[in-house]
């Protein structure tokens, strides 16, 4: 029960919204209409982020799984 409930503390948090525009990218492309190109950006640098977690987390799930099984 108590995997469950920190399982889905984490996965409200990966669902929030964020804005990972830099000062500098953000002053740019506040001065477009459409803010189009603003929401590409935004989102290419959000996945860019995730990208190194999910790797890590990857790797960490490999490592537990194979020490799981050394240890039975």
């Amino acid at each position: 029960m108590k995997t469950k409930i920190i399982f889905l503390v984490f996965s409200l948090f990966f669902y929030l919204e964020s804005n990972a525009q830099c000062a500098m990218c953000r002053a740019v492309l506040e001065s477009e209409e459409t803010q189009t190109a603003a929401k590409g950006i935004n989102d290419g640098i959000v996945y860019l982020m995730a990208i190194p977690y999910l790797l890590v987390g990857g790797l960490g799930y490999f490592i537990y799984l194979k020490y799981k099984k050394l240890k039975k």
